[in-house]
């Protein structure tokens, strides 16, 4: 699975350097300028890292900060400053901040805590996706045990193909993908199942 970063910054020379630095490390990039536009790509399933300065006009870093653990309190958030103390850096943690680092950061740094971020991230997106596997076969054997097997392993199916559209933002190759299936099997299932990408998607 790609990790997503979505990095968040006011400045538009800095979102420029730093998204091409983080593209050619290979990772699926989204710059956001401010708290807004940021959050309306948050979802409890974002399969990725967030990355934010802290001094924005508006809703700043921490305001984010506060969104995203409401959204989804194990999503990991690291946090920049270019006028970082002592002081701020405790608050970031108290927060509930993966990482606190000071601008100018090395983009090695940067990658380095990002990579941190992602590997805590996809363990905890991989764990839930096997308690919903559980409980989707759970569920199947229960509801539907009056179904065949068959019927059974399509009803799992479903399940697991629209909770990888949901993690991912109704994107069919990012899903299909992370359920390693070919593109066009994908494509053949969710018009088997009945299922609209569109549904899971958040824009």
């Amino acid at each position: 699975m790609t990790c997503r970063v979505m990095f968040v910054d006011d400045d538009a020379d800095v979102r420029a350097a730093i998204g091409q630095s983080l593209e050619l490390a290979g990772h699926d990039v989204t710059l956001c300028r401010a708290f807004i536009e940021a959050t309306d790509h948050l979802t409890p399933g974002f399969a990725g890292v967030v990355v934010t300065d802290i001094r924005m006009p508006g809703k700043d870093g921490f305001a984010l900060l506060e969104r995203a653990a409401k959204i989804d309190p194990e999503l990991p958030v690291i946090m920049l400053t270019g006028e970082g103390d002592i002081p701020m850096t405790v608050r970031a943690m108290n927060a509930g901040a993966h990482d606190f680092l000071e601008k100018p950061c090395p983009p090695k740094r940067l990658l380095e805590a990002i990579d941190r971020a992602w590997a805590k991230r996809a363990a905890v997106l991989e764990e839930r996706r096997r308690r919903a596997e559980q409980l989707a076969v759970s569920e199947a054997r229960g509801e539907r045990a009056g179904a065949g097997l068959a019927a059974q392993m399509d009803y799992v199916e479903k399940l697991l193909i629209e909770g990888a559209l949901a993690d991912h933002g109704g994107r069919v190759a990012a899903a299909a993908d992370a359920l390693g299936l070919p593109r066009k099997t994908a494509y053949d299932k969710l018009k088997r199942h009945g299922i609209d990408p569109a549904d899971f998607r958040s824009d």
